[in-house]
This record gives C-alpha cells, sequence and structure tokens, in this order.
C-alpha cells in the first residue's frame, strides 16, 4: 500500500481508517449493549520499529488514548491486548507473522523487547482505573510448553514494579487452548482461554442444537479451562464466534446457516452463563466475517476490493472463514496426502491442533501465495486521492456500518443475565470485580 499511496497518502489513509473504525458512536452503541468490557488489539509496530528497537513511538497513542478515552466516557472498561509482539508469538496470521515461524521463542531479545514495551505501557495507564488490565500475549504457541510460563513468571513482577494494581489477563498455550507446563498461579491475575467451535466454521459440522451437540459445547469448555477450574481462578474467555454465511458466497440458504451459528453462539454463552465467566465475543467490526458490524456490501471499501475478494475465496488466501473450492483442494490434497503416506507423523508437528492439512495451507496459500499476491491488493488503489482514501476509510464508520441484529440480539440478552446478577471473583483487584462481557 505504501509503494501505490506513497508515503503521504499512505500515511493519511490508515489514519483515517483507524479514526472510522472506532468513534463515539461506536462506544455508545456498544454500552447500549449492555457490554461493559472492550478487548483492544494492537500490533507493537504501533509503538516501536523493528529497525529503532525499544524507541517508544508517541504516535502510537493517538488513537489508542482516543478510544480508552471514549470507552471510559460510556462505562466501559478495556483490556490491553497485544495481538503481535516481535519475531512472531505463534505460526499464524494474526500475530502478523509472514514466515509462519515463531522466532519469539528461539530469540531472547524478541521476549526482552515484549516485557521492555510492557513496562511502558504500565507507566502510562498505571493510574487509569478504567482500564481493566493487560493480556501480555494473544493466543501464544510455544512448543515446548515450559518456556511461556517461564515468560508470564518473568514479567509479572517487573509489570508490578511499574503498575501494582491492574489485573494481568494471560493466555494460555497454543492458541489459548492448553495448559501444559503451567504449575502456579500468579498474583492478581485471570487466565484466559479461547473457545471457538468447528461447529460455527464452514467445514465443520452444522449446528443443530441436539444433546449431543450441546454436550460437545460444554465438554470443549471445561477442557480448555481445566486448569482455572483446578486452581479456582476466575476465567475469561477472551475470543469465541462463528463465522457468518454471505448471500454472494453461500447463494440463498446463508440466512439459515447463519441461524444455526447463531443457536451455537447461544448455546456456547448459556454454558458461560452456568459456568459464571467473563467473556469477550471476537470480533466488533470487519468486513462481513463474524463482526457485530460490517461494512456495506455497497460500500467504496467493498466494492474497492470485491474483485480481490472474489479471488481469495477461489484460491483460499484467508486462513479462516473460507469454503474449500475446487481449484485449491485440487493442487493441494495430492501434495497432503503424499506427506501423510510418506511421514505421517506430520500430523502431530506442532500446532498439534492443525494437523498436515492447516499446515500445507498456512505454509503454502495462506503465507507465501498470500504474500505474492499483496502487490496486486494494493495496486487497487492506484490513482486513488484523498477524497476517494477518505470515502473508503469512512466505510468503517458507525454510520455507515451494517448491524448484525441476530448476533447483537443474543449478546444483549446474556450481558442483560450476567450484569443483573455480579459475582466477586476473589483474585480480581479491588473495584474490578464485576462482570466482564464485550468484544
Amino acid at each position: 500500500m505504501k509503494k501505490v499511496l506513497g508515503e503521504q497518502n499512505y500515511e493519511y489513509f490508515f489514519d483515517r481508517f483507524l479514526y472510522y473504525f472506532f468513534t463515539e458512536k461506536d462506544a455508545k452503541y456498544f454500552a447500549s449493549l449492555g457490554l461493559n468490557c472492550l478487548r483492544l488489539p494492537f500490533d507493537y509496530r504501533h509503538f516501536e520499529d523493528d529497525m529503532n528497537p525499544r524507541v517508544l513511538k508517541e504516535s502510537g497513542f493517538k488513537h489508542l488514548d482516543r478510544v480508552i478515552d471514549l470507552c471510559t466516557k460510556h462505562g466501559i472498561y478495556t483490556i490491553l491486548d497485544l495481538h503481535t509482539a516481535p519475531g512472531g508469538h505463534n505460526p499464524d496470521w494474526h500475530s502478523d507473522n509472514p514466515t509462519s515461524y515463531a522466532a519469539f521463542w528461539d530469540y531472547k531479545d524478541h521476549r526482552d523487547r515484549t516485557t521492555w514495551l510492557w513496562e511502558q505501557l504500565a507507566a502510562r495507564y498505571k493510574d487509569n482505573t478504567m482500564i481493566a488490565g493487560y493480556n501480555l500475549l494473544n493466543e501464544p504457541c510455544d512448543p515446548e510448553h515450559v518456556r511461556l510460563p517461564a515468560l508470564y513468571d518473568r514479567m509479572e513482577p517487573i509489570v508490578r514494579k511499574i503498575d501494582p494494581n491492574h489485573i494481568l489477563w494471560l493466555d494460555g498455550n497454543t492458541f489459548a487452548m492448553e495448559w501444559r507446563g503451567f504449575e502456579k498461579v500468579l498474583p492478581n491475575t485471570v487466565y484466559a482461554m479461547h473457545d471457538y467451535s468447528r461447529m460455527g466454521f464452514p467445514t465443520g459440522e452444522p449446528y443443530k442444537g441436539t444433546d449431543e451437540q450441546k454436550k460437545t459445547v460444554e465438554n470443549q469448555y471445561l477442557r480448555k479451562a481445566l486448569f482455572m477450574h483446578k486452581h479456582k481462578t476466575p476465567i475469561w474467555n477472551g475470543e469465541f464466534g462463528p463465522i457468518y454465511a454471505s448471500e454472494r458466497v453461500e447463494g440463498p440458504d446463508y440466512e439459515k446457516t447463519n441461524q444455526d451459528r447463531y443457536n451455537l453462539l447461544g448455546a456456547q454463552l448459556s454454558v458461560y452463563d452456568k459456568y459464571s465467566i467473563s467473556w469477550s465475543i471476537w470480533l466488533y467490526k470487519d468486513i462481513g466475517v463474524q463482526g457485530m458490524l460490517h461494512t456495506n456490501p455497497n460500500s467504496k471499501w467493498n466494492k474497492t476490493i470485491q474483485s480481490f475478494l472474489d479471488k481469495k475465496a477461489l484460491h483460499r488466501l484467508d486462513a479462516s472463514g473460507v469454503q474449500p473450492s475446487a481449484e485449491s483442494v485440487a493442487a493441494t490434497k495430492p501434495l497432503i496426502d503424499w506427506i501423510n503416506k510418506v511421514c505421517p507423523q506430520a500430523e502431530d508437528v506442532y500446532p498439534t491442533p492443525w494437523g498436515t492439512e492447516t499446515h500445507v495451507l498456512r505454509n503454502v496459500l495462506q503465507t507465501f501465495l498470500s504474500a505474492a499476491m499483496s502487490d496486486e491488493f494494493a495496486e487497487l488503489f492506484r490513482g486513488l486521492g484523498k477524497e476517494e482514501l477518505e470515502e473508503c476509510a469512512k466505510s468503517f464508520s458507525f454510520e455507515e456500518c451494517v448491524q448484525r441484529e441476530g448476533l447483537n440480539r443474543i449478546l444483549r440478552e446474556h450481558a442483560k443475565d450476567r450484569n443483573s446478577t455480579p459475582t466477586k471473583h476473589p483474585a480480581l483487584s479491588e473495584g474490578n470485580e464485576e462482570k466482564l462481557g464485550g468484544w
């Protein structure tokens, strides 16, 4: 994008995009649903450069401070979520990792820089009582399992020396799904799981609300929360939520598919109500995949990129929420079958939930091919001036976005039930004991 737009227009567009993505109207709407906590994901690159490490970029706080202040005004807590750490702390796309290799774990300086960044953030926000705390790493993946709890043990006293009061929200290993290597509980800490269900994804079994499926939903939660139940700690489900269908991709029956996924979401929330845990839905706003709000298909942004979205779906370039296409299956299945034939143990290569198929798709289609086609995506914006870039960015404004009513109705209903019966957890800081339900 920078090569195509030039430095000035590049900076202009992304600044306006971040502004429109969350304004006061978004905060007001979010609070109107009875949701009282917003998880704010951010990339370390907003605050330091790889070629100039440990030099804090004040510009990175422009929109983070703005959103925190908007949330405070409307009574919404915020949890600061480091979604992307130096070196890539997991091998997946959402850690902004273009290699599928999580170098974070093999180079101490990556972990040192992450600790340094949290020192800067703690110093800035230590007196802000509307920040519910710090989510130190999103979905870490340590193949050895012991380096993650060791890192938490190291970071906790360093952050506490600066800010002794805020809660630490600590994700489990392997995309916040397992707790091997965790042997103790840190003080004033909430342990976090992520609870996506395959029944909410295009390639999963459709959810029909059978007794067996309901039991599967509950058992999946119990497995991921075993460590917290064993140690009697508070529990936070930091991410969950189905992928929603669209008429363009799934055809005229897409609403039936989405109703199944709303029903799945309701079943999950009923489990969380049963065990009295806090939760944050993923996510608030996107282009029509999972968000509580999404851009209008007729918006300037969607019209600009639609041809490329169609190509991404055809070639299965997205890692999440994409139906397998005949073309992509024909290209990759023989390779996957061959690998499993000559190396059966490939199915168990970490991250073990992936299996050979996901490893191949991540490394070939969703890393190498996606990166190779990024210039083609950027070319869609060539020649756009500030007026048109403003229109693209404004596509993400509350006024222009579409509300996903089926999703938001369920969230509103469960938030109302939870907020009417708050439970005090002894491990939470004084003043932060209420249920945290939100994004």
